[in-house]
């Protein structure tokens, strides 16, 4: 597969992963169009492992959480735009649930928040979690477990209408 392949196939998932993952599309485009810039440079050995995807994810991951601009420590607080960047129904309750949840999920350390995105928008394992982030799965349940209780602790303590459950699992 080539690298004009790869990012036409695939771009619009790598782009919606680094959208949940930084909680705002143009700052998601910027460090998937760094990786890719790096990616590309070096795609004959990452167009040659079995999944590449995976290796691109890591990428992002990595760009995500050593990316130091200013810019990254702002706080979830856009309103009128699904994270995928298409028009959502007026639902003011799942509106409302949705962006409290992006709110809190953005005051998480980027660890706790890499975690929670992985767990549970892409779907991956401890184990498939900590090749990731270079951890143990140990360490992938640490970051889950005070990830989940602290959003759990904000999102009861500041009621909206409608109620916000925070699950154990995803």
């Amino acid at each position: 597969m080539t690298f004009e392949e790869f990012a036409a196939t695939r771009l619009p998932t790598v782009l919606k992963f680094a959208a949940v993952l930084t909680g705002d599309r143009g700052l998601a485009e910027d460090l998937v169009q760094e990786v890719l810039i790096r990616a590309n440079a070096r795609w004959q050995v990452i167009g040659s492992l079995s999944r590449p995807e995976a290796y691109i994810r890591k990428m992002i991951v990595n760009e995500y959480l050593t990316w130091r601009r200013r810019s990254w420590r702002l706080v979830l607080s856009r309103a009128g735009s699904d994270i995928d960047g298409q028009p959502t129904p007026d639902l003011a309750a799942g509106y409302a649930e949705r962006e409290a949840m992006l709110a809190e999920l953005g005051k998480l350390p980027r660890r706790q928040r890499t975690v929670v995105v992985l767990r549970c928008y892409e779907g991956l394992s401890d184990r498939e979690i900590a090749d990731v982030l270079g951890c143990t799965p140990g360490t992938v349940r640490g970051h889950a477990s005070r990830a989940l209780a602290a959003l759990r602790i904000e999102l009861t303590t500041q009621p909206l209408p409608g109620s916000i459950v925070v699950k154990e699992e995803c």
